[in-house]
């Protein structure tokens, strides 16, 4: 009989009536007992289709009846026990597992207490029962099957024969065991289920089943196949079975602790195994497997509050327990993942290692370290590069740049190539604008050349790498955030331990805002300048690269060199976003007095057209002193007259349009188109206004006649470091217009010069680039340190005042912090700068302590 249906051959018609009332003296307990106690045989013999079970019935409820209750209980329970016991003998101990065998000498925990188990099961084989040879595989998964069926078919049989009993004696439950404060007749078969079956204390039923329970998992963790019912089986039967109601299962006392303990002891010697045998990407597919394993052996025959622990387990000794091992695994760790972009194994190293709460911090840690590392590196492949050549700065920057009178306005002659002046080095012929194509020459130009080369590559190298880890974020950490930062800090650590950063970065936006760049989209190039705002968020000194950026932009928009205005004013609205309109005010004010600019010539040659004819092109550029970078070079070079003439018209014109204003004239910003004649033919000559100037001194004279470097410097009181590099590019570089004597590569105040009438070149268009170094000097670089400085200091003391102001009182933490704060998205300001700051204020009398002397007070 299977389940807990009843089955009586014999059954009443009708509804069961009470039987007819006796008396104590008619009842004969010993030839009722024996009665039932025959047919309660008969049920665990599986004939109960030949009992009655109305006269059955009748037998236990004479016996409760007449106070014969406890004598019937205690009787049930005995014929119970026997008949477990003979089933544990007959049926169980049969099917014990060969292999089991190593289990004889243990001893079975107590009822109380589960003990833990010294579980032999570990190794790979078993002996047979005479100690014969080592088992297969599928033999001890066949023998543990057989085990567990028969367990679970001795606990069907058992639960039918209850239910049957439950029934007969349902008089007894209800009447008998509420007063005795019994356990109901069925419970008391689970429990001797428990006591006879499971801990019996006549065989090893127990250490046999925790043994074959785990033998078998062992078995499945090395991939055999097993009976997953059996197992499930077997483990709902210990999940029903309880020492007491209310209590913990047999599964959680006697399995659980064993188990869970056993697989710690497993995984712990199997992780150590695979760290020494394995690659990382190897041991991180064998981890997410076990643990894929494990949850699917939990949902199929686990109990399902084993999951979490069991998870646990194997997250401590398998990941936690090697957390930095499998980082920094030889040739196969994070960096080697990194390098050759394994996104596999970097996806499954990020699922892996966040799983455990110190997994991901290591890591982000890792991650962090690594960035670092690779941009230390890019760092030092710059450090030691062509040291750039003395000399001025590139132009307009720091030093340098258009200048203006108390009006506020100013202009610069020729614009650097926004507007040319052009005139006839022979014969003074009027000559459309011309631009040829030349290359920097001489060793000052090859320097150059090389540092803005390095810092170009530090840009790329340093975007590259963002655009490494930014795919690897995306496709193999999910784009998490916490990593995201973490890879943010590293970037921030390196790009500001480059001092050069803010320039470099400058540089590169320069680089690719200009004309007549190959190979590249307006699109193309707009990807480009949004990762570079990426690399600018990373500066913490973002003042720096406004001087920088304002020098860059200036000379771009003075020479024309704008890939497009759309771009250029794009440019600038990023940087608004980034850093607010205080920060974009000057730029802006730049594009401002260009488009003015534009107007006002299109003016001036309206009012040209109808009072003269001028004999070449005049094109100038008004800028606003306060909006451009740079100091304005003294008023002092010689203009030829011709030239000269032509800025006293436009000069004339302007004043007449604005009243109050003064105009400083910025020759060295400019350049001009001249036609030149050598004996071969004529050339366009492009070239810079001191150029040109320097040119025109040799239209006066004789062919083979020269001048000397004083000559030419008196003449034109061009600065000496830009007459250096006026005269090196006409004479020292690839286009030589003049010739120097002696011939050597750099220019010496010794020397003279002469026309180079036997000059000849295959192109018409010639442009002669100046000798300029790109990449600031050190000598520039300290002149910007302390300008930056100087203005750090008044933005400083302007945030404090400012904010004592509004507050009037405020404490010295909270006023650190408040300037700090708002002064973050210019510059870092240090305590002792923010504190100096303070002092220097208290001593103009803006501030004064209070009378605690912690805190501040704003004087109206």
């Amino acid at each position: 009989m299977m389940g807990g249906s009843s089955s009586f051959g014999k059954k009443p018609k009708g509804k069961i009536r009470p039987p007819k009332s006796k008396s104590a003296n008619d009842f004969d307990q010993a030839e009722t007992w024996r009665k039932l106690k025959s047919s309660i045989r008969e049920i665990q013999n599986h004939h109960s289709n030949l009992l009655s079970y109305e006269e059955n019935y009748r037998y236990a409820y004479n016996m409760v009846l007449f106070k014969r209750g406890e004598f019937l209980y205690d009787g049930v329970g005995e014929l119970v026990s026997l008949h477990l016991d003979q089933q544990a003998s007959s049926i169980i101990v049969p099917t014990f597992p060969r292999s089991a065998t190593a289990l004889a000498g243990l001893s079975a925990p107590s009822l109380s207490s589960a003990a833990p188990l010294e579980l032999g099961v570990a190794s790979g084989s078993g002996t047979g029962a005479g100690g014969g040879a080592a088992m297969s595989s599928v033999e001890r998964g066949v023998e543990g099957e057989l085990f567990l069926k028969a367990i679970k078919g001795v606990w069907d049989d058992h639960l039918s024969i209850m239910s049957k009993l439950r029934d007969v004696l349902k008089y007894m439950d209800k009447t008998y065991t509420p007063s005795a404060k019994v356990p109901l007749v069925y419970d008391v078969g689970l429990t001797l289920f428990l006591k006879r079956i499971i801990r019996s204390s006549l065989h090893p039923i127990h250490n046999q089943l925790i043994s074959t329970l785990l033998s078998q998992i062992k078995l499945e963790r090395d991939g055999e196949v097993i009976n997953r019912s059996a197992m499930r089986d077997a483990i709902d039967i210990l999940l029903s079975l309880r020492e007491k109601e209310g209590g913990p299962s047999v599964y959680d006392t006697d399995f659980e602790k064993v188990f869970l303990s056993w697989t710690g002891e497993f995984y712990k010697e199997e992780g150590e195994r695979l760290v020494e045998d394995c690659e990382a990407g190897v041991y991180l597919k064998k981890v997410e497997r076990r643990l894929e394993e494990e949850a699917a052996r939990a949902q199929h025959y686990l109990s399902s509050q084993t999951s979490a622990s069991l998870q646990k387990h194997l997250q401590d000794n398998l990941i936690t327990a090697h957390l930095r091992a499998i980082l920094t695994m030889p040739g196969s760790g994070l960096v080697s993942m990194l390098d050759s972009d394994r996104m596999d194994d970097l996806a499954r190293l990020y699922r892996v290692f966040g799983k455990v709460p110190l997994g991901m911090k290591e890591l982000k840690k890792a991650m962090k370290e690594s960035v670092k590392e690779r941009g230390e590196k890019v760092n030092e492949g710059f450090q030691d590069g062509p040291p750039p050549p003395p000399g001025p700065g590139p132009g307009p920057g720091p030093g340098s740049g258009p200048s203006t009178g108390g009006a506020g306005a100013g202009s610069s002659m020729g614009g650097a190539g926004a507007g040319e002046e052009g005139a006839g080095a022979g014969g003074g012929e009027k000559d459309p604008k011309g631009k040829g194509k030349g290359k920097e020459g001489g060793a000052g130009g090859a320097s150059a050349a090389g540092a803005l080369q390095s810092a170009l590559r530090w840009v790329q190298e340093v975007l590259d790498l963002k655009d490494k880890f930014d795919r690897i974020l995306r496709e193999a950490f999910s784009g998490d955030k916490t990593v995201q930062t973490a890879i943010n800090e590293a970037f921030e650590s390196f790009v500001n331990a480059n001092p050069k950063s803010a320039e470099y970065i400058s540089l590169f936006i320069d680089d690719n805002l200009k004309k007549g760049l190959k190979g590249k989209t307006e699109e193309e190039v707009d990807v480009v300048l949004d990762k570079t705002i990426t690399l600018f968020r990373f500066l913490t000194d973002k003042d720096v690269f406004e001087r920088y950026y304002k020098s860059h932009l200036g000379k771009r928009l003075i020479q024309g060199r704008s890939v497009s205005d759309d771009a250029e004013r794009g440019m600038v609205a990023k940087l608004k976003i980034e850093c607010g309109y205080q920060f974009t005010q000057k730029l802006e004010g730049m594009f401002n007095d260009m488009r003015v600019s534009s107007d006002t010539m299109t003016a001036f040659k309206t009012h040209l057209a109808k009072t003269t004819v001028p004999l070449f092109e005049l094109s100038v550029n008004v800028l606003t002193s306060t909006f451009w970078p740079g100091n304005a070079i003294p008023a002092g070079t010689i203009i030829p007259p011709l030239l000269k003439q032509a800025c006293v018209d436009f000069e004339s014109f302007y004043l007449s349009r604005h009243s109050g204003r003064r105009l400083t004239w910025q020759p060295n910003q400019g350049t001009a188109d001249v036609k030149a004649r050598f004996k071969a033919r004529s050339h366009e000559l492009n070239v810079s206004t001191y150029a040109l100037i320097v040119l025109m001194l040799f239209d006066e004279l004789d062919e083979a006649e020269e001048l000397s470097y004083e000559d030419i410097s008196t003449s034109t009181q061009i600065p000496a470091a830009d007459l250096t590099r006026t005269l090196q590019s006409l004479a020292c570089g690839k286009y030589r217009i003049l010739t120097k004597y002696p011939k050597s590569r750099e220019v010496a105040t010794s020397d003279s010069f002469a026309f180079n009438d036997g000059f000849t070149a295959p192109l018409a268009k010639i442009k002669i680039a100046m000798v300029v170094n790109r990449v600031e000097t050190g000598e520039e670089r300290s002149e910007t340190v302390e300008r930056v400085d100087e203005e750090r200091r008044h933005l400083a003391e302007a945030c404090i005042v400012r904010i004592l102001k509004s507050a009037k009182t405020m404490s010295h933490i909270e006023l650190m912090n408040e300037v700090t704060r708002q002064l973050a998205g210019r510059f870092q300001p240090t305590p002792s700068m923010i504190k100096k700051r303070i002092e220097a204020l208290i001593d103009r009398e803006y501030l004064e302590r209070g009378s605690d002397m912690k805190t501040y007070t704003y004087l109206a």
